[in-house]
């Protein structure tokens, strides 16, 4: 019988929020793993370097490669950082997995707006200013995929009106 050749081989990606808040494993952190156990390279992106880094040394520990990048990708010009250190480092992007996601658990009529604001621009805005980025050096080499985690709170209400909203976006 034939080994399987890795799904990802050769392929570069970036995956947002790919540190994990608190014990266990997130969302980010099991979808870079998964990326590098199936080949890909992964640029690691979080706020907290110290959780991008953790993420790196498991990787790592597996045979995996990646790198660990910190970033605001609220930031139009992090969000371009990110995406042109990608490429210096690995000579290409094919995927961007927009991850991050936050949440503020308050009732319409009790949110802060600008706590609005900032799931707001953290949960939707940042989809943009990846992408933004990341299309052009894609098209570059031919292609590739934008993947963009919502929640199933996106399609039934739940009590985070700010995150419901901008996982729906």
């Amino acid at each position: 019988m034939t080994e399987r050749r890795p799904r990802l081989e050769g392929k570069v990606a970036i995956v947002t929020g790919a540190g994990s808040r608190g014990e266990g494993v997130g969302n980010g952190k099991a979808t870079a793993t998964l990326f590098a156990r199936e080949g890909a390279k992964v640029v690691l992106v979080d706020m907290e370097i110290d959780r991008a880094a953790e993420t790196l040394a498991e990787i790592e520990a597996e045979g995996g490669i990646a790198s660990a990048f910190a970033a605001d990708v609220t930031s139009d010009d992090e969000c371009r950082d990110l995406v042109e250190f990608t490429v210096a480092q690995y000579g290409r992007l094919d995927i961007l997995d927009n991850n991050v996601g936050n949440s503020h658990r308050e009732r319409v009529t009790e949110i802060d707006l600008d706590d609005w604001d900032r799931i707001m621009t953290l949960n939707l805005k940042s989809m943009v200013l990846t992408s933004r980025h990341a299309i052009p050096r894609m098209i570059e080499t031919g292609g590739g995929s934008i993947i963009n985690i919502s929640s199933i709170s996106g399609v039934r209400a739940g009590k985070d009106p700010a995150y419901t909203a901008s996982k729906a976006g």
